[in-house]
């Protein structure tokens, strides 16, 4: 008998050219509120993993993404869910970023991503990113 299936979402690292990175924090209503995360959400099941993506950062943050680079796969067991997070680094995107889920929004340097408190599963992406950003 296997286990309960993963949530297969995506999660975005839009980066700025002065080397920041957004971050967004959750909502009260949702899972893990208050904490912070990288924008995202669920894959629809129609859609690829790229315009799952490209469709999460227009409708959260109004933001129109343009060739998002894969950067990692991982996989995450929370108490009450487990999570497969598809992770994409976004240089290239029109528009200023947003709350338009009356999310809070926040740039924070790549170096100094691991001080906030970002959810578990989003750890080994800041890792990355700090790797490929500096």
């Amino acid at each position: 008998m296997s286990g309960p299936a993963a949530l297969l979402v995506v999660a975005g690292a839009l980066c700025d050219g002065r080397g920041r990175v957004l971050i967004a924090r959750r909502p009260p209503d949702r899972h893990m509120a208050g904490r912070w995360e990288f924008p995202g959400g669920k894959v629809g099941p129609l859609e690829t993993e790229a315009q799952a993506l490209i469709r999460e950062l227009r409708e959260e943050l109004g933001v129109a993404v343009q060739e998002p680079q894969f950067c990692l796969r991982l996989r995450h067991a929370y108490p009450d869910r487990i999570v497969e997070l598809s992770c994409w680094i976004v240089r290239n995107f029109h528009g200023e970023p947003r709350g338009l889920e009356h999310q809070q929004l926040k740039w924070v340097p790549a170096g100094q991503l691991d001080r906030e408190d970002i959810l578990e599963a989003d750890l080994p992406f800041i890792e990355a990113l700090q790797r490929l950003l500096q």
